[in-house]
């Protein structure tokens, strides 16, 4: 028999699968008793913030500081949260980086077990009250992100992701941008279609995949957020 959280999912993917953003959002936030948002105030995530500050802006919003984030971020999370008046931002930060990174360059010897202790672990910590959380993946961003459902059980708990915009192309987040006038993050004109901490991202060329200036020159495609028990899974593996 399935778990519970699988059954869940299954079920809402199945009545949901071609329903909009909006159906979705609403629908976790009725069927997933504790439900946060998690984001990265990132290059494309202020559709994601938008649309759930339509329908709740209550919601838990979870933003990891990793301490090593673009100074363009940080202010652009401030003035965003501001600007659609989300009235729950929680700021996670990770604990013992003095310890385990005292030096700040764990992301060159190790960029796993820096994603580890500066991104995943804390949100682990954070979300061990939640039912479920809503992400902004989408399936065209990268080859494991391709089957990539609207519902997804987290192994390893009794968790839910919703993914609201798993369908959506990037025509699709330009044109909601667009016709809501939403403001862009400021390092997006500059080269960076998707930004994570600053060591570990660069530029991407116009014909290159969103996210190649992620760990550039790595065998890396996650930070590890997303996958089970802790394991990152390879750029290709899942291909």
């Amino acid at each position: 028999m399935q778990p519970k959280a699988a059954q869940t999912a299954s079920a809402l993917n199945a009545r949901l699968r071609r329903h909009s953003a909006t159906d979705i959002l609403r629908q976790g936030f009725d069927s997933i008793p504790k439900l946060a948002l998690v984001s990265s105030f990132g290059a494309e995530s202020v559709v994601l913030l938008h649309l759930a500050s339509v329908i709740n802006r209550d919601v838990p919003v979870l933003f990891i500081d990793t301490r090593m984030l673009f100074t363009e971020t940080l202010v652009y999370q401030l003035e965003l949260a501001e600007r659609l008046a989300l009235r729950n931002v929680q700021i996670i930060r990770p604990q013992d980086t003095a310890a385990h990174d005292p030096q700040g360059d764990l992301h060159r010897r190790d960029p796993d077990a820096c994603c580890a202790l500066r991104k995943t672990e804390p949100l682990d910590r954070a979300l061990s009250g939640y039912d479920g959380w809503i992400t902004g993946r989408k399936r065209f961003q990268s080859g494991i992100r391709a089957q990539l459902e609207v519902f997804e059980p987290e192994t390893g708990t009794k968790r839910i992701k919703v993914n609201p915009l798993a369908h959506w192309t990037a025509g699709d987040v330009q044109d909601y941008m667009e016709e809501n006038r939403l403001p862009r993050h400021p390092l997006v004109a500059k080269g960076y279609p998707s930004i994570g901490c600053a060591p570990c991202t660069s530029p991407a060329g116009p014909n290159e995949d969103p996210r190649a200036g992620r760990w550039r020159g790595a065998q890396k495609d996650e930070c590890g957020i997303h996958f089970d028990n802790g394991k990152v899974i390879r750029k290709g593996e899942n291909a």
